[in-house]
């Protein structure tokens, strides 16, 4: 017997390079597009496109710049910055695996000393999460308003319990993860003044995969954050969404939640 166990780095607390990852942008780097990246790995081209994405909007800085294109996916280029997730992801691969080369020597599996181990998980099912630094907080007697700036410079308001604040130590300048679920996402083609929504954030459209009854919208915002918002087909028609598209996303502040 043997430990075995693959390398993941985290920010925030969240999973954002896993060894599968790092195979896919070692394998956008060597093809050059999402859909040979993807078969290559393998996985199917969706998941590819939410990893992608979740790397990009976890990072401080762009890991895979995407050329929208047709049925086959168009282009992709990892950036330098990418390059150097690779090769750091790698040097600590093989140190991690000498850490756990060392660890079998050192453990007698026959002792019977050895107690079985489980490691908890949680995975969350909210396909939106974007980093953010806390620029304010405002607090009455049961409620706060969390103002975060996302890597895009956005500014988004997150409508929490006081309790929440104490329990998470949210401060000023600290970094956090603001999420969401794709389908508290409102889509709109302007801006909507007077609209209630405290979040109105301005993106690009990049890709938009329809079913029989939705629509998911991925929309860049500032080539740095991807926001995901699923709605229904028939809304998708009406506003006769294009890839390209500059239109709004739109989130009730009490819809986005604060994970550190």
């Amino acid at each position: 017997m043997k430990f075995s166990s693959s390398l993941t780095l985290l920010n925030a607390k969240t999973p954002f390079l896993l060894e599968k990852r790092i195979l896919l942008l070692e394998a956008i780097l060597e093809h050059g597009s999402i859909s040979k990246a993807a078969k290559a790995v393998p996985m199917s081209y969706k998941s590819a496109w939410d990893a992608i994405n979740s790397i990009n909007n976890l990072c401080e800085k762009t890991v895979v710049l995407r050329e929208t294109g047709g049925i086959g996916g168009g282009g992709a280029t990892v950036t330098e910055y990418g390059k150097n997730l690779i090769n750091s992801y790698t040097v600590l691969q093989k140190e991690h695996s000498k850490f756990l080369e060392r660890l079998t020597k050192l453990t007698d599996f026959n002792s019977g000393n050895l107690k079985s181990l489980q490691r908890f998980t949680m995975q969350i099912s909210a396909r939106n999460q974007l980093l953010g630094k806390i620029e304010d907080i405002q607090i009455d007697n049961v409620n706060a308003n969390i103002i975060l700036k996302t890597k895009s410079n956005q500014r988004l308001v997150s409508s929490i319990s006081k309790n929440s604040v104490e329990n998470l130590t949210l401060k000023k300048n600290k970094e956090v993860l603001a999420i969401f679920k794709s389908n508290s996402v409102m889509i709109s083609n302007n801006n909507l003044k007077g609209f209630s929504a405290r979040n109105k954030i301005k993106g690009l459209i990049t890709k938009l995969n329809y079913s029989e009854v939705s629509c998911e919208v991925n929309l860049l915002v500032d080539d740095s954050d991807v926001i995901t918002s699923v709605i229904t087909a028939e809304s998708a028609k009406e506003l006769k969404l294009e890839i390209n598209q500059e239109v709004y996303a739109i989130i009730k502040s009490s819809d986005i939640m604060i994970g550190n």
